[in-house]
């Protein structure tokens, strides 16, 4: 490499660098700025109570989200802050990642800078669900399994293992790892020594070490967290409808010039045109894998676009080798320089345009749209009247019958404020119980004003009385109007412990 390419590679990477940085600093600025959705609420609600597990998921997120809070209190920024920082040793991960299988500080930058273009790792990094944890885990589990290629060293093993511990504890997704390592290992035959060394499988501890929390909190809990995520495609359902959600989805999730770019870089992959073969079959491995167990899924039901998070770090590397690896006859390049021009500003755009939108709803009119019921703008003038009319009402508690509203108002209701699902309690089994006296008197329910008395509802309090409603707005639109409550003279015990359904099979 001469002088004038170093000095030209170092400035890139400076320069890509700097832009990663200002991308973080305007997710946190996002993040200060926009309401919680009602799951990053949930999730915050888990981090006071924190466990091996979880109904709904392992534990990484709600440990992400007390750390958060720990430093920036329980505010939007504080529920976010960790997450969208991890954002920076993922973003080193890839960029290792891809300096290693591709031997190129360019591929490297561009891996590196992709990612944080792409609204998975934007707004998954912004609104913290299981995916960010899982998003960084990835990437640090492909960065791993690199050094194993670049040194031929067997402890490197055992940080494979603990990326896939921690991957584990995020979301039971990561489970496809082990599939796509072992298929890398046979597909590879410089690699295949490694079936008969003990590094891999004391690997294999080490990630069974970490993820044990989770297996000891299922035993404890009749294996409920398992059940319900292992059992969401029934192969009986049979629903080919959905699969033709999953390129439109992942079109905008990982921005159309991203996209395309990864497309080609898979392509050319698969071609033999780009890197050396285990560089080659270890990105592959981890893309195909996991896209094919939900494409199996799609035929049975939905598949969510943010549940493919964990083969972007790989992705992205495919994506910058197609943009500067590749021989591609003039068609093909002057695609590939166009992406990769444009792809900075169209994700930043994109990024912008959506925080911008769920805000204030400006770009559409005031109308509905994907963003309208899940993030929580207006909560802070409803979350006043609730805690008015439960003041009016002297309810000791406020009932709500689904989680996400449960959720939101233990976060925007005043601290301390007894806030109960009477149902679905498996949902609560980490918390402590409600104290006996709080649910003695009355209660104040809030529920969505278009839906009839439940019958929970009816079936539980002799005496049920309206005492006023309140809406949720964005600008002029109405997303939801809620009515209250005043509950009293139960005629059971107000909790209702019946099992959960996955339970009663």
């Amino acid at each position: 490499m001469t002088s004038a390419a170093g000095a030209d590679d170092a400035r890139l990477v400076r320069n890509v660098w700097l832009t990663i940085a200002g991308l973080v600093v305007l997710r946190l600025a996002a993040a200060a700025v926009t309401p919680i959705t009602f799951d990053e609420a949930y999730y915050w609600m888990w981090s006071k109570h924190l466990a091996g597990g979880y109904y709904d998921h392992p534990p990484m997120v709600a440990v992400v989200i007390r750390l958060g809070t720990l430093i920036a209190g329980d505010s939007e920024l504080g529920v976010r802050l960790v997450s969208i920082l991890l954002g920076l040793p993922m973003s080193y991960a890839v960029y290792r990642t891809a300096q290693i299988l591709f031997g190129s500080v360019r591929v490297a930058a561009t891996a590196a800078l992709l990612l944080n273009v792409t609204l998975m790792a934007a707004v998954g990094t912004l609104i913290v669900t299981p995916d960010a944890p899982l998003l960084v885990a990835s990437s640090f589990v492909l960065l791993f399994c690199a050094k194993v290629l670049e040194t031929g060293r067997g402890v490197w093993w055992l940080a494979v293992g603990a990326a896939v511990g921690a991957a584990l504890l995020s979301k039971y997704t990561a489970m496809f790892f082990g599939a796509a390592i072992l298929i890398w290992l046979v597909a590879v035959p410089k690699l295949r020594h490694w079936l008969a060394s003990p590094w891999p499988y004391l690997g294999g501890v080490v990630a069974f070490a970490i993820f044990s929390p989770v297996i000891l909190w299922n035993a404890d809990h009749q294996w409920v967290s398992f059940i319900k995520q292992l059992g969401r495609a029934k192969v009986e359902d049979f629903r080919p409808v959905y699969i033709a959600e999953i390129v439109p989805t992942q079109f905008a999730f990982a921005t159309p010039l991203v996209f395309i770019l990864g497309v080609m870089g898979l392509y050319a992959l698969a071609r033999r045109r780009a890197g050396e073969a285990a560089s080659r079959v270890l990105i592959e491995a981890m893309v195909w894998v996991i896209v094919a167990y939900f494409v199996w899924h799609s035929l049975h039901a939905r598949v969510e676009a943010n549940w493919f998070a964990p083969i972007y770090p790989a992705f992205v590397v495919a994506a910058a080798a197609a943009a500067h690896l590749v021989a591609w006859k003039p068609r093909e390049r002057r695609t590939a320089a166009f992406c990769l021009r444009w792809a900075l500003p169209a994700g930043a755009a994109m990024f912008v345009a959506l925080i911008v939108q769920a805000n204030t709803g400006w770009l559409s009119g005031y109308k509905r749209d994907a963003t309208v019921r899940s993030v929580g703008v207006g909560w802070h003038p409803l979350a006043a009247a609730i805690e008015a009319a439960r003041a009016r009402a002297g309810a000791n508690c406020v009932l709500a019958m689904d989680y996400g509203t449960t959720a939101w108002l233990s976060f925007y209701l005043p601290p301390g404020t007894c806030v109960l699902q009477p149902i679905q309690r498996i949902r609560w089994v980490n918390f402590p119980e409600p104290d006996p006296a709080k649910l003695a008197g009355t209660q104040l329910l809030v529920d969505e004003a278009q839906i009839a008395t439940r019958f929970y509802v009816e079936n539980t309090f002799a005496r049920v009385e309206k005492v006023g409603e309140a809406e949720r707005r964005r600008g002029p639109l109405t997303i939801e109007t809620y009515a209250f409550y005043a509950l009293s003279q139960p005629r059971s015990e107000i909790i209702d412990r019946t099992p959960p359904p996955e339970l009663l099979h």
